[in-house]
Formats: structure tokens, sequence, C-alpha cells
């Protein structure tokens, strides 16, 4: 297995590998969900940190304090340079800060390495000391040749890295390079509930995190990754969608035009509207249907509607999430609200359920789906 690329500083091996989760790095101010085989292996702590896979991938992430370098350019460069790399790199903008990516194509010792890398400007008010300038932050995220193409699985992880708390729920560095955001254009929604404002690649950036996310996850459906693997796939999945549907939710709570402070009324509303979409499944591909597409053309499986509802009720100020169930290859909406009805507890709470494909009031769920040690909620937050 490789050693971390951040010449020349000496790595402390660490007694106790950490298992990879959402991972927030107060003293930096950015965030990083990487899929769940990775664990911390080396780093000093401070500013360097370098997660492994058993499958051979590693993720190195370097933070720099402001005044090390000039520009993310000029960092990018230096790690050219540094690792004699030969694949090619491309400055964008991501949340109206300059970026680059790296396809890295270099030698270490006998191997051959390929993968990817990402530099990212980081929030000054947070990542500061005494220099001028601006912070960076380095992700490397890479494996040998012969270990196969790992490109979802790399692509993966440099998405889900958040250089501050407002980039948790907007689109990827990633996704936001492959498909650049384009002009705005408003499209009916679905149930006749009104017009919305969306970005020309909305719907096919949406898709295209669905579809890498979900070859992801059929890495670890034999494994016993399997489950936190699922909840990273819809984790992924809203983080992506938040920001797309935004104007798309303010639409529907117009039209549903719900009295405010109200919110079981708004949750049943919301509920409906996703209850009256066409039922579908892609037997060749992903399940999932993006919650673009879903909005605009009233279509989707059980999750798709799920997801889609709690992105529109947490848009709304209404807390919500989703239950996933193995057993029953099912999934349904819950939402923090008032009433009678059906509750899963979930983080100190019991959650009210939502069944989303069935004509059904917001509390109400199946007799044959009512085992709720079989369910597994997931909250966003």
């Amino acid at each position: 297995m490789h050693k971390p690329l951040f010449f020349p500083l000496l790595f402390l091996i660490l007694p106790v590998a950490a298992q990879a989760m959402q991972i927030s790095f107060p003293s930096w101010g950015f965030f990083i969900d990487l899929p769940e085989e990775y664990e911390l292996a080396d780093g000093d702590m401070k500013s360097v940190y370098s997660f492994a896979s058993p499958a051979g991938a590693i993720v190195n992430i370097r933070a720099y304090q402001a005044g090390a370098y000039q520009s993310v350019e000029a960092l990018a460069g230096a790690i050219q340079k540094q690792l004699n790399n030969r694949g090619e790199m491309d400055v964008f903008e991501y949340r109206n800060k300059k970026a680059v990516i790296l396809e890295l194509d270099f030698s270490l010792g006998n191997d051959g390495v390929n993968g990817f890398g990402l530099c990212l400007e980081l929030d000054r008010q947070i990542a500061s000391d005494a220099a001028s300038g601006t912070p960076f932050l380095l992700a490397l995220a890479y494996a040998d040749k012969a270990d196969g193409d790992l490109t979802a699985l790399h692509l993966s992880c440099l998405d889900s890295i958040a250089p501050d708390a407002g980039s948790l729920r907007t689109p990827g560095p990633i996704v936001t390079y492959s498909f650049p955001i384009g002009s705005r254009k408003t499209q009916p929604l679905a149930g006749n509930a009104g017009e919305a404002a969306f970005f020309e690649y909305d719907a096919e950036a949406a898709q295209f995190v669905v579809d890498r996310e979900d070859l992801l996850l059929r890495r670890y459906v034999q494994t016993p990754l399997w489950k936190d693997a699922w909840m990273r796939f819809y984790r992924t999945i809203y983080r992506d969608s938040f920001e797309r549907i935004q104007n798309a939710a303010f639409a529907l709570e117009r039209s549903w035009n719900i009295p405010a402070l109200d919110n079981r009324a708004l949750a049943s509303a919301a509920l409906k509207w996703v209850q009256g979409f066409r039922y579908e499944r892609d037997l060749e591909g992903s399940d999932f249907v993006n919650l673009v597409t879903a909005a605009v053309e009233g279509r989707g499986d059980c999750d798709s509607r799920a997801l889609l509802l709690a992105v529109i009720l947490e848009q709304a100020g209404v807390s919500a999430g989703i239950m996933v169930s193995a057993e029953y290859s099912h999934a349904m909406g819950i939402v923090d609200v008032d009433g009678v009805g059906v509750r899963i507890p979930l983080d100190g709470k019991n959650w009210l359920v939502a069944e989303t494909t069935v004509h059904v009031d917001i509390g109400l769920i199946g007799q044959s789906m009512s085992d709720l040690k079989k369910w597994i909620g997931i909250r966003f937050e």
C-alpha cells in the first residue's frame, strides 16, 4: 500500500484506524464524506490526513495556511511538478472561488498510479493565521493502475468534499466541474403544481451523481458495509439535489397555500403530491430517478419519492428524512410533525411515517411492512 505523497513531511502511524464517515475538520472549516471502505491510516492530525482502502485506493488530504501559495493554480502547479505528473490540470469555478482539478498519471516506485486531484480555496475567516492570503485544500485520490478502474470511487471521494459549511447542501466540486451551470430555465412541475426554475444541466448532473453512486453502492451489496454504504448513497444524492430543487420547493409551497406553522398540513400536501407520481423502475440501471426529473416529470420509485419529499419539507423548514428496508425492498418518508400515526424512533425523536407510493394519509403504514425493526431511519443534517 502506498505512503502519502505530501513530501517532505514525516507521517505518524496511528495506533487505531478510524472508519470513514462524514467528517468535519473544524480548524479548517471543511468536510468530507468518504465511502465506507476507507479508514484513517496516517497523518499528523493537524493539517495532513491519509485514508486507505483495502482495495488499494488512497485519499490524501493536506490543508495549507494562508500565505503558503499565492493562488490555487500555484498550488496545483507545485503538485504537478512534485509528482512529475503526466496528467492534465484544469481551472474551474466552485462556489464563486477558483478551483483546480488534476488528472493523476505518475510513477511511484515501480508502479504506475492514476486517479484525480482537487485544489480548493478554504474560508479565510476559519482557516487563518497571521499571514495574509488564502488558505487552500489539496486532496488526491489514487491507486495503482494494476488495481483496475476505480474512477467512480476516486470521483465520489473528491465530490464529497465541502470546503465550508455552506457547501454541505450544494452540488460537490466534481459534478460542478463536469456540468457547468448553464442558463436558467422555467419548467412546469408535475401534477399541475405550477412552474419552477432550474439550471440548464440540473437533471443531467443529478443523474450523473445517481449513476456514479449506484455503481459505487454495488461494491458493498454483499459486504458488512452495505448498510452504511446505503445511507451514504442517499446522503450524497440529498446534498447534490438540495439546491437544485430549491426553487421548485418554494413554488410547490406557494401552490399548496398552507397556513403558516401548519407543518402537518404542509407535509400531507407534499406527500399527496409525490403519491401521484407514476411508479417507475429501471431494471437495467439504477432504480433511483434523479430528483429534478422526478419533480418535473412526476415519476419515480419509492426512494426517489421519499427523498424528494424530504428535500421539499426541509426547504420549508420542516424536519424530514427517509426510512429504508432491505427486507421489505421499500422506502418511505419520515417527518417531525404533530398528530396521530405510526412513528419510528430516530435521533431521540419519534418520526411520523409517510408512505409515498400508495394513496394513504400521512402516518399510515401497511400491515405487511409494519415491523419497525426492519427499517433504517436516515437523516441528512
